[in-house]
């Protein structure tokens, strides 16, 4: 689907605040609610917008550690071992990559011994698992869960 700079000022209000109205929305960008309504209808129907969310802070719910790992996974094994790490608690985001790492996954846990749990009695146990990096979070000076929508008339 091609986005036009309403689109986007649309899925930028939205990604600032999914609970935004609709009418909030259309006096911002100076159309009417219905057409709104519709574009914004559209996009979910193309699979532009795949969802709303409230974003929850993993401190106030007690996971309190952060980490990335990186993971080899054995040749030929990649499909159980991705279907795998999705039905795992604590592994919130898997990623394909390239480089020394097969797969990079945050994961969440609530502290040294449950993230120890996780790596050693979930995760390296798991068939396809060949070895594992973990990187534990210190801090997170920025983090957003916003794309980035360039409008040509802003900035």
């Amino acid at each position: 689907m091609k986005l036009d700079d309403t689109d986007r000022a649309i899925l930028k209000a939205l990604q600032t605040d999914a609970r935004t109205p609709f009418s909030e929305i259309a006096r911002q960008i100076e159309m009417s609610s219905a057409t709104v309504h519709d574009r914004v209808n559209r996009m979910e129907e193309a699979g532009v917008i795949t969802g709303y969310h409230a974003n929850v802070n993993p401190k106030e719910i007690s996971l309190g550690i952060s980490a990335f790992v990186g993971l080899r996974v054995e040749q030929g094994r990649e499909k159980d071992t991705l279907k795998k790490l999705e039905n795992i608690d604590g592994i919130q985001e898997v990623h394909l990559t390239t480089g020394s790492w097969d797969v990079m996954a945050r994961v969440y846990a609530e502290n040294a011994d449950s993230l120890r749990e996780l790596m050693f009695d979930r995760i390296a146990q798991m068939d396809g698992f060949s070895r594992s990096q973990t990187m534990v979070v210190l801090g997170s000076p920025f983090e957003s869960e916003e794309l980035p929508l360039s409008i040509d008339n802003e900035e």
